[in-house]
């Protein structure tokens, strides 16, 4: 994969990148939805950019209680983000394309850990209800007969 060009980096700790990129995707996924913003949206504002923030900590609260210290602080993880620009994440791509959202597997399932370890996810539960209740409206919508 390198050889035809493609960054591929080598990890014997496989999990702690994928809870990077899971702290990315809570974080960013509903946000996008609910606001309908882009990474670079949400980075440059104030207000989305703290509330992203504080959903990574909750997150990464979760992936330290299960013995998993991640490589990268959530001011890298912000700043990666914004440096994609204008993006729309996959979330935002399938809410307007009206396919279902992967809430539960992606915000759900750390919610869910959450619980479990009794660590306090305000923020990424807020988002998560709102995103969810916006995608069960979304699927009555598009089951109505036209």
């Amino acid at each position: 994969m390198i050889a035809a060009g493609l960054r591929c980096p080598i990890t014997a700790r496989i999990r702690h990148e994928i809870w990077v990129k899971l702290m990315g995707n809570v974080a960013f996924n509903p946000t996008s939805v609910l606001t309908r913003a882009t990474l670079a949206q949400i980075t440059r504002d104030p207000e989305a950019a703290a509330l992203a923030r504080n959903i990574m900590k909750e997150t990464e609260a979760v992936a330290r209680a299960l013995g998993f210290e991640l490589p990268i602080s959530i001011e890298q993880r912000m700043a990666g983000a914004g440096a994609v620009g204008e993006h729309k994440t996959s979330m935002l791509q399938d809410f307007e394309a009206g396919r279902p959202l992967e809430l539960e597997a992606i915000v759900g399932a750390v919610v869910e850990l959450g619980e479990r370890l009794d660590i306090p996810m305000p923020h990424t539960r807020t988002v998560y209800a709102c995103a969810r209740l916006l995608a069960q409206s979304q699927t009555k919508a598009s089951s109505r007969p036209a």
